[in-house]
């Protein structure tokens, strides 16, 4: 009877843990104007690392399906707005689109949703008026191989098609796109399919010449008397966010739609503009992401539906190098296309979703190509003045193997990194070291994520190190200089950090 109530339990909190996933989630979207694009086995790799749950793809690339197989993430894949007019026009286009892209993939790739073109009539009106029929036989494909429940299809829209959004309740959708917009809230209505919205409050606060405070567009706490009130409904907002969902409720309830859920497709902040964009910014990108995640995650609704949650797809996974536009519009990822992280996530308080919440899960290594010298000054510092303890590099220790200054330097920075708590400006070591999520551990030699306490020895003992002496390891490639500098540079870090 015991055993059966544990197994009671256990599955109560399995059951529990799917409704909570299925109920709201963050997802991340993955763009692919990178000039150095990662190989999709590496894409996934990160994923995992950073336990995100749900992608957005804005195509339907065969190899990061084939990637994404049996890993269990929710996949929403996209038929491209160049692709619209031929599926639109065509059911057997649309049903041989479904078959190579979805039901060849399905269920070993999980996907879930297919989004039909993005922002499509704003971005690509001349093919607005057979948008819904791009659903309707999409829809139809699935339904014909019985996976219409399945799998949803809808179309992001952009928030721009809502007019007169604050106060939320007097918004409504532009006159000239409701000739399509109706049909297609029918669709989605008929299908329990899901509204979907790309929300950017960097624009519209970008766009507002003042009248937006960037604390009411980044989620930060505002004194009662700062919220912004709709005078119809005496509804209170502290967000533009919030603001932006509701006006979505009440635009669609104009036209006598109240029952289709939102889900933001788009939503983020970019790290780096132009001398005209001051506010796109690391921090301000960091704000608005922990923020918006902490807020979806914690269900807290909008003021119209408070407790609904909106499921969110934050814009992007990598910076796009390549993608056209101003500087901000190649700064808009989480990751750098080698996977460190542009900024390390403030989610103290949002579960264990992305591995680098709170820096709990990075480490720092040498830079690929750095300079063997002043790599050598760092790991010279780093083992003497920064008394990192280096005895696993010595040799029969778990990890002087490989036997190379980078490697050593790898072990010896990362080690400082931790012994300081990973505070700001304890992984650079004059420009040689950088941070990155991929644990460089190998073999016997363990880095770890949380304690500092690099290296294993097998045997329970270490080689004695003098703690006095200014550098612990063997000197191979000795520069007094860079080793020195490094040493004054490396004391004064400590003592900014100290300070």
């Amino acid at each position: 009877m015991e055993t059966n109530k544990h197994l009671l339990f256990l599955l109560f909190l399995a059951v529990s843990a799917v409704l909570a996933d299925e109920d709201v989630f963050i997802g991340v979207n993955i763009g692919t104007e990178l000039s150095d694009m990662p190989h999709p086995t590496q894409v996934v790799a990160l994923l995992k690392a950073q336990q995100i749950r749900h992608v957005r793809l804005f195509n339907a690339d065969r190899g990061m399906l084939l990637a994404l197989a049996n890993t269990g993430i929710k996949v929403t894949v996209s038929v491209p707005n160049e692709q619209i007019l031929g599926v639109g026009q065509s059911n057997t286009t649309a049903a041989n689109w479904v078959t190579q892209n979805v039901i060849s993939h399905y269920p070993a790739t999980n996907i879930t949703t297919i989004c039909v073109g993005s922002e499509v009539l704003s971005a690509l009106p001349n093919a607005a008026p057979i948008l819904v029929n791009a659903l309707k036989f999409v829809h139809s494909a699935l339904l014909a191989s019985n996976l219409d429940r399945q799998i949803k299809v809808s179309t992001p829209l952009a928030s721009t098609i809502i007019l007169d959004s604050f106060p939320p309740s007097q918004a409504f959708f532009n006159h000239t796109v409701k000739p399509v917009l109706i049909p297609l809230l029918k669709f989605l209505q008929s299908t329990n399919s899901y509204f979907m919205l790309n929300v950017y409050p960097y624009y519209d606060y970008m766009q507002s010449n003042g009248v937006i405070p960037l604390d009411y567009a980044l989620f930060k706490p505002l004194a009662a008397n700062k919220e912004a009130v709709d005078s119809n409904t005496l509804l209170h907002y502290t967000n533009v966010f919030d603001a932006m969902i509701d006006a979505a409720y009440f635009a669609m309830a104009d036209v006598n739609f109240t029952n289709i859920p939102v889900m933001v497709t788009e939503s983020g902040w970019p790290s780096m503009g132009e001398s005209n964009e001051p506010d796109a910014t690391v921090d301000n990108a960091n704000t608005y992401n922990s923020n918006l995640i902490k807020h979806v995650l914690n269900k807290t609704g909008t003021p119209k539906h408070p407790g609904i949650a909106v499921s969110t797809y934050i814009y992007e996974l990598y910076n796009e190098d390549a993608k056209a536009g101003p500087l901000s519009e190649k700064n808009w990822g989480l990751f750098s296309n080698n996977g460190t992280p542009v900024y390390i996530l403030q989610l103290t308080e949002s579960g264990s979703l992305f591995a680098n919440n709170t820096s709990n899960q990075t480490y720092c290594v040498a830079k690929e190509g750095a300079d063997t010298k002043m790599l050598q000054a760092g790991l010279d510092w780093a083992c003497g003045t920064g008394k990192v303890n280096c005895a696993p590099l010595m040799q029969g220790g778990p990890c002087y193997d490989p036997d190379n200054v980078a490697a050593h330097a790898t072990y010896a920075f990362d080690a400082y990194y931790h012994m300081m708590g990973k505070a700001p400006g304890t992984c650079d070591f004059t420009g040689v070291a950088t941070i990155t999520t991929t644990n460089p551990s190998h073999g016997t030699c363990l880095f770890s994520s949380s304690t500092g306490k690099n290296g294993t020895f097998l045997n329970g003992t270490a080689p004695a190190m003098d703690s006095t002496s200014s550098s612990a390891y063997p000197v191979r490639y000795y520069n007094t200089f860079s080793t020195t500098l490094m040493m004054i540079l490396g004391t004064l870090g400590l003592s900014l950090v100290l300070l």
